[in-house]
């Protein structure tokens, strides 16, 4: 990847231009311009331009691309429904979460191509060891491959697994083959359990009320979030780490190859509507030891990421991005990026989001219909754009991992 990106921002006339000189119409059966899908028939059409290392937004009814760089909106791809997106793991792709299952974007290119995996409920997309996994809550359904072999430009030979019953699930696929996925019914999740590489069961444990998202820590050590606590998975067993309330739900976490501990949620009110915490945990995967932390403001599930070094990050509604010394829990900076805001009660609804990519954290504002970007060393804020409508999801390309 590239160093860190250069100050520029993007004018309206700028942006304009870029709007209206592209438009990519979606494939297979979602509705589509005429006058796109007429330049796409036409004998005399032109690839679009390729985007240097892609962001990818959603807004009611589509995909924003931009470039990585610049911020400048480089393309439209028409998608209506609700629409989630997340790193295929190269350095083109983005795997699309729609209402008929997953979807490949070529985000260099500007085009989702026909690679697909049907299925009702698209869930969670994992990166880990070189290889791509995808969970499909409505079937059970994981799929498992190299996201390298997408460049093919068809769907790439893997690995499949269906759970004995479909749930709102997550899996992930370690160096030796090894697959970790989550047990669950539609009515109740209750733990984790290990297949090795024909998918025979290794292990298993079912202590983990409420099992929710994934991440992995330095040493290939993995842990699932738990309604007490988590489940974590090292060396061929499993160690529950106990929250200290006795119910202390770690839903959402993010990982770092540069640092054994894990950032968490933390919510303590099983009766709230919606719990909008301060206090965030730490997981040290070495020690099996959970920390809090407490950061005197609240955030959202997208609000989480890591930085190039293992940095915690976290996108607080004060509009702070705060940078955590996961060792220490000491909040080492606090970097102002978007104005405060509120999360809503309808997790489907915007709200500011971050994307960590290298060096660069991604901010969107969609109150402002507004995408930052910020330096994480620096501090400072290098590139802004104020986009056409106001948007959603936020990721991009993501090689490795």
């Amino acid at each position: 990847m590239n160093s860190p990106i250069r100050s520029r921002v993007v004018t309206a006339t700028a942006l304009t231009l870029a709007v209206s000189a592209v438009l990519t119409a979606c494939g297979g059966g979602d509705a589509a311009s005429t006058d796109a899908k007429a330049a796409k028939d036409s004998p005399r059409a032109t690839p679009a331009a390729p985007v240097k290392d892609p962001l990818v937004a959603t807004f009611d009814g589509g995909l924003y691309i931009l470039d990585g760089t610049s911020l400048e909106l480089a393309g439209t791809v028409e998608l209506p429904g609700f629409n989630r997106v997340n790193p295929a793991g190269d350095d083109d792709h983005v795997i699309v979460s729609t209402d008929s299952g997953f979807r490949v974007l070529d985000a260099t290119g500007q085009s989702l191509t026909d690679i697909t995996y049907q299925g009702a409920k698209p869930g969670h997309v994992v990166r880990h060891a070189g290889r791509t996994t995808l969970f499909t809550d409505g079937t059970g359904e994981v799929n498992v491959f190299d996201p390298a072999a997408l460049s093919r430009g068809t769907k790439p030979a893997g690995r499949t697994y269906t759970t004995a019953e479909a749930h709102h699930g997550v899996a992930i696929e370690l160096s030796n083959g090894e697959l970790l996925t989550t047990l669950g019914t539609e009515e109740k999740r209750t733990g984790a359990l290990v297949l090795d590489k024909n998918d025979k069961e290794i292990t298993r444990n079912e202590k983990c009320p409420g099992v929710h998202g994934e991440a992995a820590a330095r040493g290939e050590a993995v842990a699932v979030g738990c309604e007490d606590g988590v489940l974590l998975y090292k060396d061929g067993e499993f160690t529950k780490i106990d929250a200290p309330d006795d119910y202390g739900r770690i839903g959402n976490q993010a990982g770092s190859e540069e640092s054994p501990v894990l950032l968490g949620d933390y919510k303590s009110d099983p009766d709230a509507e919606l719990e909008r915490p301060t206090r965030i945990s730490l997981i040290d995967t070495e020690t099996a030891k959970l920390r809090l932390v407490d950061l005197g403001t609240s955030y959202s599930f997208r609000s989480l990421g890591r930085g190039p070094h293992g940095e915690a990050l976290v996108l607080g509604t004060d509009g702070t991005l705060h940078v955590i010394d996961p060792g220490t829990g000491k909040v080492e900076k606090k970097i102002g990026v978007v104005g405060a805001w509120q999360e809503p009660l309808d997790w489907q609804q915007p709200r500011p989001t971050l994307f960590v990519r290298d060096h660069t954290a991604y901010v969107s504002e969609p109150g402002k219909r507004k995408l930052h970007a910020v330096d994480i060393e620096s501090g400072e804020k290098v590139a802004s754009v104020t986009l056409p409508k106001s948007t959603n999801e936020l990721s991009g390309v993501v090689s490795g991992h």
